[in-house]
């Protein structure tokens, strides 16, 4: 029985990075003997340009029809002219969540050894690199609260958002969490700002009553504002950061800048049936598209993520980051990753040492 994975190309240098994710797949396909489906679909400036909509109503379709969706990047200056709800950032990424409850997401942020030099961070700070995953939640919190406004006018005119968290949204991303941590090094950071918000009050004191279903996982309560701090200070102390919407939002930035290269980041958003959607965290850079230059190492990693939490691969999973980290240890590094000296590889020539990595585990 093989799984069905919706392939959303994107534009600029989507459609070149996702070919190498494919070919990754296929690459684990046959090292792990399981079989994967793939429809592909339109998405983006791409699909305003053919079917004048960023998210056309049969792309969806294949997106509901299938296990999981990978989708690559989307956007441009072609499309900035459009008025900002019809843009392809917005118009075809925004649906989605509420269209498929994605209510976790999934961030991870690691600096591979021969990189660390990468992030902007001291490099006694850095050391052999580190390895976080920011699980936020996504469909709640103060982005989606109600009431919001404004009123008034003049000196007293005010704008207000409501910051609301029930105890069924706190636990189902805290026990996410946790399931996580216990795969990786069993440590959760619940970050909150529970000494000043009362819906953060509840926030800790459901993380806590979760945590008892776990006592292999340790679990630590951090301030949003001491863990700003302490992520500069000593990544290394974290694992698995539990957050809310806005400090999750906030704080996988962080996360990400101190890594030094959106080319590796991946991301994951996912619902209560495991279902996913898998993106590079990065943008659709239309200035390099076109020129086998990009690096496609974010796109696989999601592939990798896709392959784990939504399809139960986790060996092919594991294969596929080893490889990764298997080629960057041997110097192979596109354009956006060489130091000094060294020649970089194209798109395709990384992709290919990835999977003759697989192959020779």
């Amino acid at each position: 029985m093989s799984n069905r994975i919706a392939i959303l190309p994107g534009d600029g240098i989507g459609p070149e990075v996702m070919r190498e994710a494919v070919k990754v797949l296929d690459a684990v396909q046959e090292k792990f003997d399981f079989q994967l489906e793939y429809a592909y679909a339109d998405v983006g400036g791409c699909a305003i340009d053919k079917h004048c909509k960023a998210l056309p109503e049969k792309t969806l379709q294949i997106c509901e029809s299938s296990d999981a969706v990978l989708f690559g990047s989307v956007g441009g200056p072609k499309w900035e002219s459009l008025p900002p709800a019809e843009q392809p950032e917005r118009a075809a990424l925004l649906p989605l969540p509420k269209q498929f409850e994605l209510y976790c997401n999934l961030r991870p942020a690691k600096v591979y050894q021969n990189l660390a030099a990468s992030s902007p961070l001291h490099p006694r700070i850095v050391k052999d690199g580190f390895d976080i995953l920011c699980v936020r939640e996504l469909t709640g919190g103060i982005y989606f609260g109600k009431p919001k406004g404004r009123e008034g006018s003049g000196p007293d005119e005010k704008a207000y958002d409501t910051l609301i968290y029930t105890r069924r949204e706190i636990e189902r991303i805290a026990r996410m969490a946790f399931d996580i941590a216990r795969e990786r090094k069993k440590k959760v950071t619940s970050i909150d700002k529970a000494n000043v918000l009362t819906s953060m009050v509840l926030w800790r004191e459901v993380v806590t009553r979760v945590a008892r279903d776990y006592d292999d996982v340790a679990l630590n309560h951090m301030y949003i504002d001491n863990a700003t701090m302490q992520l500069v200070k000593d990544p290394h102390q974290f694992d698995v950061l539990l957050c809310g919407n806005m400090f999750g939002d906030i704080i996988s930035d962080e996360c990400a800048m101190i890594t030094g290269s959106m080319g590796l980041l991946a991301s994951a958003s996912l619902n209560e049936e495991k279902f996913g959607l898998y993106e590079p965290a990065g943008g659709s850079a239309p200035d390099i598209a076109g020129q086998n230059i990009a690096n496609p190492i974010a796109q696989i990693v999601s592939a990798a993520m896709l392959l784990r939490y939504t399809l139960g691969q986790s060996a092919a999973a594991d294969a596929i980051e080893q490889a990764v980290n298997h080629v960057l240890e041997a110097g192979i590094h596109t354009a956006d990753l060489v130091l000094g000296t060294e020649k970089p590889v194209s798109t395709s020539q990384m992709g290919d040492a990835i999977v003759d990595s697989i192959k020779a585990q």
